[in-house]
């Protein structure tokens, strides 16, 4: 959040993408200046502040007094010394994280405006489809800006026609025949890959069904790993044709 925030103050950049791990990893990057701000407000931080803020002769007041047992008991354990330099530390944390507070819930404001867009991407996987789904019901509830959901690593035949049960049986006669056993392997490999591909399909409808509102963009499986520029453009041409 803190690097978004810079780069986005920089005047020089036409577009910035942020890549974060999959959806609970970046609920975490959303949440990071909530629970930021929890931190730092919250009773511990406040009772250590305390002798820092009081300073000198109000300090050594602070605990002599005995305003509260748990400052009491760590004056004990730790020493006054002690405690008043972690209070001291915990000062100078909260000046710096202070700052930080403020830039990430600029930034924050930022991701809801209409500049920005957020696109969801995930595989046509049970688990993977709800984590999506879960994403996007968050990304409503905060109202911020939804581009599309990307399917991603579909499957796809050449031949639909050629249906599962059509290839199987094929399959099972030649091998019984003992005739072309590289044919009947063929016609497994597309008969798997056939189930594959319906299996996708119906997740994506069912997504489609349970957000009717939310573009879907579906990308086909690819031979290979996409690691570099060839890769990069294949999956460019599968988004500009649909």
């Amino acid at each position: 959040m803190e690097k978004l925030g810079q780069l986005k103050s920089e005047a020089r950049w036409d577009l910035i993408v942020v890549d974060t791990p999959p959806s609970r990893s970046a609920l975490d990057f959303l949440d990071a200046p909530q629970r930021l701000g929890r931190f730092l407000d919250g009773r511990m931080i406040r009772l250590l502040l305390a002798p820092a803020k009081a300073g000198g002769r109000a300090y050594m007041k602070v605990f002599s007094v005995g305003l509260n047992m748990f400052t009491s008991v760590l004056t004990r354990i730790l020493g006054a010394q002690a405690l008043k330099d972690l209070s001291l530390f915990v000062a100078s944390l909260e000046t710096m994280f202070g700052g930080f507070r403020e830039r990430a819930e600029h930034t924050y404001r930022l991701l809801k405006e209409p500049g920005t867009k957020f696109v969801v991407v995930a595989a046509p996987e049970r688990d993977a489809l709800r984590e999506a789904a879960y994403f996007v019901e968050r990304l409503s509830t905060e109202q911020m800006p939804l581009a599309t959901v990307v399917l991603n690593r579909v499957h796809r035949s050449g031949a639909p026609g050629l249906s599962v049960e059509r290839s199987l049986a094929a399959a099972e006669s030649l091998e019984e025949s003992g005739e072309s056993s590289l044919t009947a392997a063929v016609l497994r490999i597309h008969a798997e890959r056939l189930a594959t591909a319906s299996r996708d399909g119906r997740m994506a409808e069912r997504f489609s069904a349970a957000h009717p509102t939310v573009p879907l963009v579906e990308v086909g499986a690819q031979a290979g790993d996409v690691h570099d520029l060839d890769g990069l453009r294949e999956i460019g041409r599968e988004f500009a044709a649909r």
